[in-house]
């Protein structure tokens, strides 16, 4: 399939930078103390800087680029429950009590969300819209027939309901599908404008956010930490890494733990509301059961189709993986095929081995990452446990606190496994069951 010729002026970024440019805030030079220091600004980073701040802590937030340059402004604004492994999985890894409040978090996540937007009153779209998650084969269909049969543990509920392939026009304009399952409580938000809104109460409670500004060095000084930075050096009483998929050579044990993994997304031009409503009849976000998966939902505005997954083997340029993309998304619509791309980019998000996201402390430094693609409601909620973890309150407390935290002989934070690992899982996905 040809994709027509993108418009001269395509935008290598995100359609939401659109509405949200990425704030303009001064280059301030550092204190030369602070109680806490925060290195990333995205979600996780700002979640714990608005918990320390407002305990009365000094917090400055420090970021390479501009603040939520990364994955917090550039994924697809879709919140769910999901925690990859199942109950069983991770039973067998951790115990029944473990694996139940891992899962647990997951539900913990997505009403923090909620919470969050409605107390602070963030004006960014965050709508309980459901999900429709597809059936890519027959197999997959049968799949959730089964797990819509089996007992629910009390307080892991997931409110799911199944659509055969008979009806699913009613859920998703497609016949690409094999049916699927409406999971009912999952939500949908503008990233950069949720961003936006809790970097606007981070910098109203009195912390400094300073973009432009990469930390280069952290060394033990006493019961604290002395950070080098491209601006001079700060001496903090703690420090907080939040970098996720975004996480280098600062700190190495954490790099060795974290695979950070493209997510390529476009956005089409603005389209008829009636062909939108056509693709979405209820307004849903989608997903399907790929191992490559792919995710898309309609704009906010109910205008364009945002489409993103993953389409190339190695990381790749956005304008290679636009059209790619496109193609896609036109094997699944294709009613979009005469429709013109606005916008490509790209994000990395952070996988973990053990496809659990992690929180705790190494060597004194506190960190949350490895969001696995569940990012925009765990890396929210678990950077504000991290920030009363700093606090040293009991409510802090995660389960995935003192997980063992994985790695693999000779990986150094090059995936160099990864091409090989999804021409697997995209050979997979093509089989018929």
């Amino acid at each position: 399939m040809n994709a027509p010729a993108f418009d001269a002026d395509l935008k290598l970024h995100p359609y939401w930078w659109e509405t949200t440019p990425r704030p303009v805030l001064p280059s301030d030079s550092l204190p030369a103390r602070v109680d806490v220091l925060v290195i990333g600004s995205g979600y996780t980073g700002l979640g714990a800087a608005l918990v320390t701040q407002r305990a009365g802590r000094s917090t400055v937030v420090i970021d390479a680029e501009d603040a939520g340059f990364g994955c917090s402004t550039r994924n697809g604004g879709q919140i769910s429950t999901s925690i990859k492994p199942g109950y069983a999985a991770l039973a067998k890894r951790h115990g029944p009590d473990r694996a139940f409040q891992v899962l647990r978090e997951g539900h913990n996540s997505l009403a923090w969300a909620a919470e969050l937007v409605a107390r602070e009153k963030i004006d960014c779209d965050f709508r309980v819209v459901g999900r429709f998650h597809a059936a890519h084969n027959p197999a997959q269909y049968d799949a959730l027939v089964a797990k819509s049969r089996e007992p629910q543990m009390k307080g892991l509920e997931v409110p799911m309901r199944l659509v055969p392939r008979a009806e699913q026009r009613s859920e998703l304009g497609t016949d690409a599908y094999f049916g699927g399952a409406v999971f009912t409580k999952h939500a949908s938000v503008d990233p950069g404008r949720l961003h936006q809104g809790v970097l606007d109460r981070v910098l109203a409670a009195g912390a400094a956010v300073v973009p432009h500004t990469q930390a280069t060095g952290i060394e033990r000084d006493g019961t604290g930490f002395r950070v080098t930075t491209s601006r001079g050096v700060v001496a903090a009483r703690d420090v907080v890494v939040a970098t996720n998929g975004y996480t280098k050579g600062l700190t190495p044990w954490l790099q060795r733990r974290v695979i950070p993994i493209g997510s390529y997304v476009i956005a089409t031009e603005e389209l008829p509301a009636e062909t939108i409503r056509r693709i979405f009849p209820t307004g849903r976000i989608a997903s399907d059961s790929r191992k490559v998966v792919y995710y898309y939902r309609p704009s906010p505005d109910g205008r364009r189709v945002v489409f993103g997954g993953r389409v190339s083997h190695s990381e790749t340029d956005p304008r290679v993986s636009g059209p790619l993309l496109r193609n896609e998304m036109v094997r699944l619509f294709p009613e979009l095929e005469t429709a013109r791309i606005s916008h490509s980019w790209c994000g990395f998000v952070a996988y973990t081995f053990d496809e659990v996201m992690h929180c705790g402390r190494h060597d004194g430094i506190h960190y949350a990452m490895g969001y696995c693609g569940s990012g925009v409601g765990m890396a929210n909620y678990l950077g504000m446990r991290m920030g009363q973890q700093v606090l040293g309150l009991a409510e802090g407390k995660t389960a995935f606190d003192d997980l063992p935290f994985p790695t693999r002989p000779f990986y150094t934070g090059n995936p160099w496994f990864l091409a090989p690992s999804i021409r697997w899982y995209q050979w997979r996905d093509s089989r018929p069951v």
